[in-house]
């Protein structure tokens, strides 16, 4: 399905009963709705489960490639408003994770669940700021297959190209086939985003932390800084994973994410 809104079409898919608790994933970068089909599976039986591809990646437009965090929540709170859903569970990895913690900071009564899976509050450092924009003179003078190659590498638990090459392919098509212009324009988008770690205090809907135990993009070490701060949050490291949790082990993501919904299912 499609949904027009704010000077761009953003593909989005929707499955499980209408009636039931909104769940909303919101995918990483660079990547696309296809990486959550493991967790679409395991939880369209019980909940009304949306997906969508954030502008530039996936099947919606890329626009003139000018991104921001900002503007990824305002096409997240428009599908919200399109899908007439009033407050959502929110389950972000990694950028999703930045958006998430970043609509709930403006939007706090659109939501009643938060699940931050492999991301961090803080901003980018100087040094991650510089490595982007080598990442983004990379794509444009050598492609962006030289780009995925490094990146694959940096996301994923050694042990996954050879236990779980699926997960690996996946996002490999995933990455070769997007469209430069919008890499690098998220690549400036994650460069300049907010640091949310002094509002995670504020956040008083039930929180679910999830990282991989080898992630070493968003480590096990910043996901329990989140944890302190955050009220009441709750932490679960996952084994034999990077920064690609919910692919490298689902049975484990799928197994706390599904106690974390069932939990607020019961409380409804």
């Amino acid at each position: 399905m499609r949904l027009i809104s704010n000077g761009i079409g953003t593909e989005y898919t929707v499955q499980g009963p209408r009636t039931g608790l909104p769940v909303i994933l919101i995918h990483g970068f660079p990547f696309s709705k296809e990486m959550w089909k493991p967790q679409v599976d395991a939880l369209s039986k019980e909940f009304y489960v949306i997906t969508y591809d954030i502008r530039g990646h996936g099947a919606s437009d890329v626009g003139d490639g000018q991104y921001s965090i900002e503007l990824f929540v305002d096409d997240l709170i428009a599908l919200m408003d399109h899908l007439k859903i009033s407050r959502a569970i929110a389950v972000g990895l990694s950028m999703g994770g930045y958006i998430a913690l970043r609509a709930i900071e403006r939007h706090p009564d659109r939501f009643r669940g938060l699940v931050l899976c492999d991301t961090k509050s803080e901003a980018d450092n100087n040094e991650g700021k510089i490595r982007r924009m080598s990442q983004i003179k990379s794509i444009k003078t050598d492609g962006l297959q030289n780009f995925t190659a490094g990146f694959l590498k940096n996301i994923f638990y050694e042990k996954t190209f050879q236990k779980n090459p699926g997960a690996v392919e996946l996002i490999r098509n995933i990455i070769d086939s997007s469209n430069p212009l919008a890499v690098t324009g998220t690549l400036l988008a994650l460069a300049a985003r907010t640091d949310t770690t002094s509002t995670l205090y504020l956040i008083k809907i039930p929180t679910l932390i999830l990282v991989g135990k080898h992630d070493t993009t968003t480590p096990p070490s910043a996901a329990n800084a989140m944890k302190e701060k955050i009220p009441n949050a709750t932490l679960h490291i996952i084994n034999n994973a990077g920064h690609l949790s919910n692919l490298e082990n689902p049975e484990d993501f799928n197994k706390h994410l599904l106690e974390y919904l069932l939990k607020l299912k019961a409380e409804r």
